[in-house]
Formats: structure tokens, C-alpha cells, sequence
């Protein structure tokens, strides 16, 4: 770079220093408390869209102002904000479908799933059920509902679901619909003002949820108001945003810096433009010193360029933005290949030629920052051949957080049992075995790592193109310690494989990951989905329909035809077997299931027994023939079924689970 350059240079980084160094308030205006109606002051970290930018608060916590009411969209109903607790962190909100009508009927049940909040200590479940062909008997127990109840179908909401199935186990099996929504038992007064209430005056008492964000104290004592810009909080200032408080940094000595730096650079300006000058008349060789600065510099920056890509983090490699964009074609439409409850998954070829699998986030956010580095964490030191590798990842300061995986390229299990790739034939009973052993190896390795999967599910069990298990997304995995038997924490998973212990108890164990194996075992025998709203409203959960048909002795009607069980004796054997093995996977009662190291090592007792057809005689149990240890009727639920199953013959199965 020669002189004159240089002088044009610091020309421009004058311009630049003094417009970056001039009063900027307009975040700090912009970002001003607002109202809606007669609602609370909206401030961080709630914004409202219509009155403030969306640097004024987390993306999360976005309000809109409808009818004069501050509304937080959840669950896709709008929950009107009553009250905002600043100083603890909490809100009080209900539903807004309460203020609609005279005859208010949430559609939806609340579900804080992928949002920053959670519930308060007080709050318990208000259920509602619509249109329920049988009427409540205990009317202490029943909120009625009769605007939308007639002579033959009765709605009604209640606290006490668990009481009235126990007390009428088909009462509310007969309910077309039914919603769950959240109360706060001390905003409601206590169990004693609810018997003097209507549901509908339930329902406007609302209920307490908290969030977590950060605190903003400090920024608002130093006059500052805060704010969430480009994925980082912000105090902004009446002079120009800072980090953390308006307080770092007099301002008598920051324009002072200012005007030194400034004057600086005009010298700096004035010295270069005389060098020039010189240079100039002396007419002297332009590839001198500035030559070589140019060269250093260059150095220089390849040499960070450098570092940054052999970079680690938790040993695994540190990938660059820009490298996955365009690995990804810059995330074309095109090369999406998957789509999780965290984030979409590209195709792409990185540098060195591997094909990878690229996990683009959907919101960078403190949340999602959380759970980007617990990924990392957990898979950064599993190794195992049933799991899905992880290659890399982005910074955690990079513009988007992205997790890249080894691709998997033959789809999910789901796909070739009842998605796209299925096709009669085409996924023969010696293949889904192994699918079944090397799934529950993957999943076994997990809980002797002390790692609980979450989701488990055939969409998350991806299959190579020799049909090799690769068990994936362990985005809702969590680590926990070794001195608990479970985590408590708000519902997660996936309808139809969610364990119903977990649903009502919210405790998290090992054995939630065998029960959705169980559904996963299933699916493998009848190549149905785990859920499918156009079955019987009794079978729409396909562990229920697997249960019931287990029960009636007709296996036979839930096995896909083309796995040859009615032709070949040695697969109705094994597919009776794992059957059994399912059902004692789906055993409501936690402690009825069988570890996951002992549903491995059964499913590998079923591949290799060879089922000959000289044994016969001893393990004769299709289908018809299985039936309960004790005797007497078949019980009304698969709760009552002990595990262990004999055949007629009285000769024990050596199934342990």
C-alpha cells in the first residue's frame, strides 16, 4: 500500500470513527415501556410488535396487541397477559378463548414445549371433555358445561381426572375431545373456592408461568433500558448501546477519548499526505516497506483464518459459517433431508469431500444456545456403531448455531416402514430383528453412559444402506447424576411413544426410553404408525391397539401380511416373541418394564434361537394360544396382565425381559 492509498485510508477510517462515535439514542427511544389497553407495562423481555422493535426484548417473548389485551401466542391459542411480575420473574395470563363468547371451548391443551417459560409451584391441570356419550355421576368432582351439553352427549371440565377414571374407567373414553389447561392454585383461592365457581370463572382466574432471562437491573439503575440484539443482551443508553450497564465508562471519558482518537487520526492523515508528497517528487520505488506491511498483514489474517478451522471444541472440530453455507448450496431448500422439534437437517459435502448431515437451529437464542452446547457435551464422547457420529459444530458466537452429523443416507426407519420408501416385501422380518438388536444396543449404550434419549422414535432411527442402525437426535437428551433415580421436568417426546407414567407424574427414567422402544417394536411387526387419527378413536395410539389386540389373542391382525407369519413357523415364532417382549416394554407401571440391557439382550436370544420346528411342541404360543400367567377371565387392562406368559401346555416361555 502505498502513501497516497494510505492517505485515502485514514480519510475513510475518520469518517468511520466519527459516525461510530456519535450520539446514537434511537434504540434507547425505540425501546421505550409501552401499554396495550389497560394491561401491564411491556417491557424487556416482552415486546409488542406493534409498538416496539424486535431488539427490545427476546425473540420469544413476542406480544401482540388484540382488543386492547396484551396476547402471547402458545399451543396456537392466544393467552391474554394480565399482570407482569418484574421483580420475580413471573406472569399471570388465561385463555383468551374465555372472553370470546358466552360459551368459551378452548380447542387446544397448553403446552410450553420449545418456549423460554415454565409453570409456577401452584399450578395443577384443569381437563376439559366434550361431548362424552356418558355423564359424570359425582357432581363434586364435575364442573358441567352445559352449553355444550344435550340429553345424549355431555361435556364437563374437572381437577380430578385421575379420581373419575378410577372411579368409571370408561367414563372418559366415551369423550370425543378433551383439553388440558394449566391453574394456579393460589390465584384460584384453594380447592374450596373452586366448588362455589363455574368453569368458566375457573378459567378467567388464570395461572402463573415464570421465565428465565437476563436480569436487567443493573442496566435500568444506570438509566439504561434493556435490550436483545444480534443474539447477545444490550443495554441501550440515552448516548449509544453498551454491554452490560451505562455506567462503563464516564462519559466525560469516553468523548474525551473521542476527541483524542479523532485528533490522532487527523495528524496521522496529515503525516501520511506529506509522505506522499515526498514520495512523490522523489520518484521512489513503490514496492518499499508498505509492501511488506501489506504482506504481514495478510499473514497474518490467513494464519487466524487457519486456527479457527483446526480449532476444537470438547474434541470435536469447530466448522466455520461460511464453510457450511456453502456446503449446503446456502441451505437450499433443495438439500433438506429432515426436520426435528430444534431444527432443519441439510445435505451437504464439506472441504475434505465427506457427505454430512447439517442441523441448522431454528432460533439462536439463550435457549437454544443451552441446548446447542448440551448436544455437543453429550455427543462429543459417545462412540458407539448404533450411533449417529457427530462431526463438528459452529462456534457458539457464530452468526447460527449448527451440529454437524456423519450422513446417514438410506432415510429413517419410518420412511421404509410406512413412509415414502415403504413397499411391501421390501423390509423382510430377518432385517427389522437386527434393525430392533441394533437399535436397542445403541439406546443401552446410552443409559450405561447415563444418558437419557427422550425422544425415541422411528423417525430418529436412521439406516444406512446395508439396512445398519444409526440412532439419532439427542437434542432433548439430558445428562443426569448417578445419586438420582429420575428427572422431574415438563412433558417432552413425541405423541404416541410418550410414557403414560411420565405424563402424569413427570418423572423421567430409563425405562421412558423403553417404553417408547416398545412402540418402536411394534411398528416393526405391523408396519403401522405409532399414531394414526384415522383409526378407531381406541387404536389411534398404536400401543393401545397392540395391547388390546394382545389381549384378545389375535396377534395375527396387527402383523403386516407380507412378513410371512401365517407361511413361515420360524418368523411367527420370532414375531410372537418380540411381541411379548413389546408388551412388557408398554406396561404402564414403570417398574413392570424391563431395562433396556435386558431388551437387548432378549431381541439377541430371539435372532439366534433357531425356532426349530422340533421344538413345536414346547413353544407352541401363536397367537391364539398366549394367554395370561393367571387365570381366570383376560382383565379389562394391560395394567393387570402379569409380564411373564405361558403357553396351554404350561410350559414356560424363557423369555426373562
Amino acid at each position: 500500500m502505498n502513501p497516497f492509498h494510505l492517505c485515502v485510508f485514514s480519510i475513510i477510517f475518520t469518517t468511520i470513527v466519527s459516525l461510530a462515535f456519535s450520539v446514537d439514542s434511537s434504540y434507547y427511544e425505540a425501546c421505550k415501556p409501552q401499554t396495550c389497553g389497560n394491561g401491564p407495562n411491556i417491557s424487556y423481555p416482552f415486546w409488542l410488535s406493534d409498538q416496539q422493535e424486535s431488539y427490545c426484548g427476546y425473540p420469544s417473548f413476542k406480544l401482540a396487541c388484540k382488543d386492547k389485551n396484551p396476547t402471547l401466542t402458545i399451543s396456537d391459542d392466544d393467552y391474554i397477559i394480565k399482570e407482569i411480575f418484574y421483580s420475580n420473574h413471573s406472569f399471570l395470563v388465561d385463555n383468551g378463548a374465555v372472553y370470546e363468547d358466552e360459551c368459551p371451548l378452548p380447542l387446544h391443551s397448553f403446552r410450553l414445549d420449545r418456549t423460554p417459560f415454565n409453570y409456577s409451584s401452584n399450578h395443577v391441570d384443569f381437563s376439559l371433555f366434550y361431548n362424552c356419550s356418558q355423564e359424570p355421576v359425582n357432581n363434586m368432582l364435575t364442573y358441567s358445561i352445559t352449553c355444550e351439553s344435550n340429553s345424549t352427549l355431555h361435556s364437563f371440565a374437572t381437577i380430578h381426572k385421575e379420581v373419575l377414571q378410577y372411579m368409571n374407567r370408561t367414563l372418559l373414553d366415551s369423550c370425543e375431545s378433551s383439553v388440558v389447561l394449566p391453574l394456579d392454585y393460589h390465584e384460584a383461592g384453594g380447592v374450596n373456592t373452586w366448588l362455589e365457581m363455574n368453569y368458566t370463572e375457573i378459567l378467567k382466574m388464570g395461572f402463573v408461568l415464570n421465565w428465565t432471562a437476563q436480569n436487567c437491573s443493573n442496566c435500568e439503575t444506570s438509566g439504561g433500558r434493556c435490550g436483545f440484539d444480534n443474539n447477545e443482551f444490550v443495554c441501550f443508553c440515552s448516548d449509544r448501546p453498551h454491554e452490560k450497564t451505562c455506567d462503563d465508562g464516564s462519559k466525560f471519558d469516553w468523548k474525551w477519548k473521542v476527541v483524542v482518537g479523532i485528533c490522532s487520526v487527523i495528524g496521522t492523515i496529515a503525516v501520511m499526505c506529506v509522505i506522499f508528497f515526498i514520495w512523490r517528487r522523489r520518484n521512489r520505488n513503490r514496492y518499499g516497506p508498505s509492501s511488506y506491511a501489506s504482506r504481514s498483514i495478510y499473514s497474518k489474517s490467513y494464519s487466524r483464518s487457519d486456527t479457527e478451522k483446526g480449532s476444537a471444541y470438547l474434541g470435536v472440530h469447530v466448522f466455520t459459517y461460511k464453510e457450511l453455507e456453502q456446503a449446503t448450496n446456502y441451505f437450499d431448500s433443495s438439500k433438506e433431508i429432515g426436520d426435528g422439534g430444534f431444527g432443519t437437517v441439510y445435505y451437504g459435502k464439506v472441504r475434505d469431500g465427506r457427505s454430512v448431515a447439517v442441523k441448522r437451529l431454528y432460533e439462536t437464542n439463550y435457549k437454544r444456545v443451552e441446548q446447542f452446547m448440551n448436544e455437543i457435551e453429550i455427543l462429543a464422547r459417545l462412540r458407539h456403531q448404533n450411533l449417529v457420529l457427530l462431526y463438528g459444530c459452529t462456534s457458539r458466537h457464530s452468526r447460527e448455531l449448527l451440529l454437524v452429523y456423519e450422513y446417514v443416507p438410506n432415510g429413517t426407519l419410518a420412511d421404509h416402514l410406512h413412509g415414502g420408501k415403504a413397499k411391501p416385501g421390501a423390509l423382510p422380518w430377518h432385517t427389522r430383528i437386527n434393525i430392533a438388536v441394533e437399535t436397542a444396543s445403541g439406546l443401552s449404550y446410552l443409559h450405561a453412559s447415563e444418558i437419557i434419549h427422550r425422544d425415541v422414535k422411528t423417525t430418529n432411527i436412521l439406516l444406512d444402506n446395508n439396512f445398519c442402525v444409526k440412532v439419532a437426535d439427542f437434542g432433548l437428551s439430558r445428562l443426569f447424576p448417578t445419586d438420582v433415580t429420575h428427572i422431574s421436568t415438563a412433558p417432552q417426546g413425541t405423541p404416541g411413544y410418550v410414557d403414560p407414567d411420565y405424563n402424569q407424574c413427570y418423572q423421567l427414567t430409563a425405562k421412558s426410553d423403553v417404553y417408547s422402544f416398545g412402540v418402536v417394536l411394534v411398528e416393526l411387526i405391523s408396519s403401522l404408525p405409532a399414531v394414526d387419527i384415522t383409526r378407531h378413536r381406541h387404536e389411534i395410539n398404536l400401543s393401545n391397539m397392540a395391547i388390546n389386540k394382545i389381549q384378545k389373542h389375535a396377534l395375527h391382525e396387527l402383523v403386516d401380511p407380507s412378513l410371512g407369519y401365517e407361511s413361515d413357523f420360524k418368523v411367527r415364532k420370532m414375531i410372537n416373541a418380540v411381541a411379548e417382549l413389546a408388551f412388557q416394554c408398554l406396561q404402564s407401571e414403570t417398574e413392570m418394564r424391563p431395562s433396556m440391557v435386558d431388551v437387548e439382550n432378549e431381541l439377541k436370544r430371539i435372532q439366534s434361537d433357531d425356532f426349530s420346528k422340533e421344538k413345536a411342541e414346547e413353544i407352541d404360543i401363536s397367537a391364539d394360544d398366549v394367554v395370561p400367567l393367571k387365570s381366570g377371565p383376560l382383565p379389562p387392562s394391560p395394567d393387570s396382565v402379569t409380564i411373564n406368559w405361558v403357553s396351554k401346555s404350561s410350559t414356560p416361555n424363557d423369555s426373562t425381559g
